[in-house]
């Protein structure tokens, strides 16, 4: 065989693993391909407002555990005012039940319940089962239950690359931002805002006051009437 012949099985072989690396690359880690879905619009609010709030979080991370309820809190208080939206951004490298859990939401999002399913995982007694738990999925499937969700719908979805695309399109939503990968993160009206201006000064909590006082110089700028 001359020299040619080898050349050509060389060009063959490059070319081929240079398929195989841009097949890899363009693969998730939970084994479904890339695709064009648009990142979620969960909302809650004024969906009218010229203020949004956009909280990327991990149901697992116990940081975003602790400012539910203050976050809870502040929706209440702004829901006339404000328009609220929540993101995925599972940690999985650190929280092994965070991918699954934010599936739940996605399923149980696609029979009209986030929130409900979202509150429930965010439950501080639920929380502390399923998120510790080897096997979390009979504790998804129970909250489900009890949301009354059609469960045959709900186990199909929750196996779906419908919800596995819809989370990686949060990912990739929050990629582009350049900001540090860490939850909860926070941004208003587009604009980053730093955990830190949202904590009590003194003992570093999350803080209804802290919110407020972000949230009241939005409103103001933009235009519109501050919540009492």
């Amino acid at each position: 065989m001359d020299k040619r012949f080898w050349a050509i099985i060389g060009v063959i072989v490059v070319v081929f693993g240079g398929v195989l690396v841009v097949h890899n690359n363009n693969a998730n880690k939970n084994g479904t391909s890339a695709s064009s879905a648009k990142p979620t619009s969960h909302i809650s609010g004024n969906t009218a407002s010229k203020v949004t709030l956009v909280e990327y979080g991990d149901y697992e991370c116990p940081v975003c555990e602790n400012y539910n309820a203050t976050v809870q809190a502040v929706q209440q208080q702004y829901k006339d005012t404000i328009k609220f939206q929540f993101r995925n951004l599972p940690l999985s490298s650190v929280h092994p039940n965070a991918f699954s859990s934010a599936r739940a939401a996605e399923a149980a999002d696609m029979q009209g319940k986030f929130w409900e399913m979202h509150d429930a995982l965010y439950n501080p007694t639920n929380w502390q089962e399923w998120s510790t738990s080897s096997n979390p999925v009979p504790y998804y499937t129970a909250y489900a239950k009890q949301l009354k969700l059609d469960m045959t719908k709900f186990n199909k979805d929750f196996a779906s690359s419908a919800v596995n695309n819809r989370i990686n399109a949060d990912l990739a939503a929050f990629a582009k931002t350049k900001q540090p990968t860490a939850t909860p993160t926070f941004f208003l009206n587009g604009k980053y805002i730093a955990n830190t201006k949202l904590v009590d000064g003194t003992s570093g909590q999350p803080s209804a006051e802290a919110f407020g006082k972000v949230l009241d110089a939005a409103l103001k700028a933009a235009g519109t009437a501050t919540t009492p």
